[in-house]
């Protein structure tokens, strides 16, 4: 249709809101019409392009963040609006690129468009090891600011390029972080009480920025100490930053698994279950 790119896709990847919507749990913010093809994540090249779209020819390889109340990337081929894409990083595998979109957004627009984030300043990445947090590393790094990230032992490698890593399973997070933070980035599904404390470890007029949305970020009225609750969206320009930086070798995309599209139902059973670790891209057979 007018707008839009058919995209034969190389790979989408699992993400924790995919199992949302899937299990129903997402009904409000994000309606979606049943049948629906999962797969917010797409890496691909364009196979046709729809009226009035330019910027892009046939074969392109392209990658994009796809509405979240259409259909996704789960597939052989997905219809795009034009808009939420950009071209593919060439330094990586195109089906790799998958990683990136969802993922590496909501890292950004957590880093920099919540918390403002600033060379010099110090920042708490807290459940650094997951697929969001190694790249808010990464570009908090990038960015010139001192990092302090938490993980459990079977992610700290992950996480090895922060300036201080804290094993959460051994250490309360506010016994480590002795001095405050400008940032607090969760990531985490803590306990409230543990999402409450983050905000004693920012500097007065610091900000919480917080993912798992279905706990309020905490705020400090009395410190100026801001809560912000995230919720990532797509943005072409953004993306096209972010493989830039690929590109150029400084962001690091990290795939722990390529799983085949007809194995797309156990994965989420797995990821159900808690057994999924790290990016996990999904392959069409016939790509």
């Amino acid at each position: 249709g007018p707008g839009q790119v058919r995209v034969r896709v190389a790979a989408t990847s699992f993400n924790s809101v995919d199992g949302n919507i899937r299990g129903g749990f997402m009904q409000g913010p994000i309606p979606v019409v049943l049948p629906h093809t999962p797969g917010l994540d797409v890496a691909g090249t364009v196979d046709a392009l729809g009226q009035g779209v330019t910027g892009f020819e046939v074969g392109d390889p392209v990658v994009g963040f796809l509405p979240m109340d259409g259909t996704g990337a789960a597939a052989e081929y997905v219809l795009a609006p034009v808009e939420v894409l950009t071209s593919a990083p060439r330094s990586i595998p195109l089906a790799e690129a998958a990683a990136l979109p969802v993922v590496g957004l909501t890292a950004y627009q957590a880093l920099f468009d919540h918390g403002k984030l600033a060379a010099g300043q110090r920042v708490l990445i807290n459940g650094a090891g997951g697929a969001v947090g190694g790249y808010a590393v990464q570009l908090a790094k990038n960015a010139g600011a001192y990092v302090i990230a938490t993980a459990s032992p079977r992610s700290a490698e992950a996480v090895k390029t922060a300036d201080e890593v804290v094993d959460h399973t051994a250490t309360a997070v506010t016994d480590a972080v002795t001095e405050p933070v400008d940032l607090a980035l969760n990531l985490a599904p803590v306990a409230p009480e543990q999402l409450a404390a983050l905000a004693g470890v920012v500097r007065p007029g610091g900000v919480v920025v917080n993912t798992t949305v279905w706990m309020p970020a905490p705020s400090d009225e009395g410190r100026g100490v801001r809560g912000i609750d995230l919720f990532v969206r797509s943005d072409a320009g953004q993306l096209a930053r972010l493989v830039g930086l690929v590109d150029r070798g400084e962001l690091r995309i990290d795939v722990a698994e390529r799983v085949a599209l007809a194995e797309l139902p156990a994965l989420h059973a797995r990821a159900a279950d808690g057994s999924v670790y790290g990016k996990v891209i999904v392959v069409p057979s016939a790509a």
